[in-house]
């Protein structure tokens, strides 16, 4: 039976992400104190995979679990999924509003309901906890007087939903993604995304020329992130999002351009895209033109690796 490591304790909206992929039938779920414990389990050995929210339309990205992929041992991204974000008020029986002097969630709980607390209960004291399913269990606990969590917590945690559908924008969406060890990623679909980091050398144009890479090739670029290297001042890392699949000829040409190009390239997966999501299905596939001198050692090498990323040897 496979294991598969979540953001907990049960009841986050994680949880439901995890539960909507196929991988979870039949697996065991093993719920994880934050983000960067899910990751870990995975890289001990302790799981086989694990769920960790990646990007909100509305907060952006979530730093911990970037930073995290881009730790050693390497990890990959094997599928997404999109969750439709709602979230309640949870309160123990018998809570009236003016009970109600704390409100505790996740910092995106908060940031997503922000508004309405404010409106609602100005005076109130806002608690950050680990998860929004923390944040019930704290209720329950008598620790603090509201949670801002997914109204399936109310259940597991014996509370009542004090208010329903809070979310300052109700179209809000989390992208979770399911992380696992390398190996050879899922086949193409044709509705693709490959996630990847790269730094490059502080100097003027780098960026520019990272992003040309894809550019030329056609390649569509959905997210871009930067992200500081914890251990080298003003150095960081440059996370992308890309529609395209590791397999295809113009995917495979960039990613091999990068590798001569940037200081260091991670390869974080290629994976189908989850429904709904935007962007073309592929590439145009436009004609690569010479961006950067590289010498024969550089080509064979980025052809190396390009050849062990197809085959999951290496991220």
């Amino acid at each position: 039976m496979a294991k598969l490591a979540f953001l907990g304790p049960p009841g986050t909206f994680t949880e439901q992400a995890l539960r909507s992929l196929p991988e979870s039938r039949d697996a065991e779920l093993m719920p994880c104190a934050g983000n960067p414990a899910v990751l870990a389990a995975i890289r001990e050995g302790r799981a086989d995979a694990g769920c960790v929210p990646i990007e909100n339309s509305v907060e952006g990205a979530v730093p911990p679990v970037l930073d995290g992929l881009v730790e050693d041992p390497p990890l990959v991204i094997v599928r997404e999924t999109l969750l439709a974000v709602r979230f309640a008020l949870l309160v123990r029986a018998g809570t009236t509003a003016a009970d109600i002097g704390t409100v505790a969630s996740h910092p995106h709980g908060i940031a997503q309901t922000r508004g309405w607390i404010a409106r609602t209960f100005p005076d109130a004291e806002i608690v950050l906890s680990t998860s929004t399913s923390e944040a019930a269990a704290q209720v329950a606990r008598g620790e603090v007087d509201a949670a801002v969590s997914a109204p399936v917590a109310a259940e597991q945690h014996g509370l009542e939903v004090f208010a329903g559908d809070i979310a300052d924008n109700p179209g809000a969406v989390t992208r979770f993604v399911l992380v696992a060890p390398p190996g050879p990623p899922p086949p193409r679909t044709g509705h693709d995304r490959t996630t990847l980091a790269a730094t490059t050398e502080n100097r003027p144009g780098s960026l520019l020329g990272l992003l040309t890479e894809l550019a030329v090739r056609g390649i569509d670029l959905t997210r871009i992130e930067s992200r500081p290297i914890k251990d080298r001042h003003a150095e960081y890392w440059f996370h992308l999002d890309c529609g395209g699949h590791v397999a295809e000829p113009a995917m495979g040409e960039a990613l091999a351009a990068l590798h001569r190009r940037c200081t260091e390239v991670r390869f974080l997966g290629s994976y189908p895209r989850a429904a709904g999501s935007a962007g073309p299905a592929v590439g145009s596939g436009a004609p690569a033109v010479p961006l950067s001198v590289a010498g024969e050692a550089e080509f064979a090498a980025a052809e190396a690796w390009l050849a062990a990323l197809r085959t999951g040897g290496c991220a």
